[in-house]
């Protein structure tokens, strides 16, 4: 399986990041690509800078990166209870290419945050619009409070139960490929 995983954030330190990175790495028998969303940035979408630009080279690459995975697995970081601006202006071009952005791909849709509610917000947003854009979701899963319940030495989801939980959303996916 082609597994292409990404943190919906381009913080340098993004702690969606380091989860989609361990939960990618449950995959038993993948190939994993984790994407940088730093290597995707552009202009803020507008009308206007469409017509002036077109469909930028880097939203055509991205969509080419999810049309030859086999599944996608995105972790999102939640601002003021929605999307990164930067994931969003990239969906956003994204989009006016291809409006089935995810092509039909199976996805387990993760999210993190140090507070109490993980990014519920977010995660619930992106959980219900995902199949409108063509997103096959297999499972989600917040895990709240990351600084308590994510040990970074050991780059691992440090809770049992939330491991489990997280183990669970994993194998949703895989047994759907």
């Amino acid at each position: 399986m082609k597994l292409l995983a990404f943190a919906a954030s381009n913080s340098k330190k993004s702690i969606n990041k380091q989860l989609v990175q361990y939960a990618a790495s449950l995959v038993a028998d993948a190939q994993v690509e984790v994407l940088d969303l730093n290597d995707y940035e552009l202009p803020l979408f507008s009308i206007d800078r469409e017509a002036e630009l077109g469909q930028p080279a880097l939203a055509k690459a991205f969509l080419q990166k999810i049309a030859d995975s086999d599944a996608l697995m995105i972790s999102f970081a939640e601002h003021n209870g929605s999307y990164s601006a930067a994931y969003k202006n990239l969906f956003d071009w994204c989009s006016r290419i291809n409006g089935k952005v995810f092509q039909g791909k199976p996805m387990v849709l993760l999210s993190t945050s140090p507070g109490a509610r993980g990014g519920a917000s977010v995660l619930a947003a992106a959980t219900n619009s995902a199949p409108f854009f063509a997103g096959v979701v297999k499972a989600s899963l917040a895990i709240p409070s990351f600084g308590s319940n994510f040990d970074v030495a050991q780059a691992k989801v440090s809770h049992a139960e939330l491991d489990q939980q997280l183990r669970a959303a994993v194998g949703a996916l895989t047994a759907s490929a």
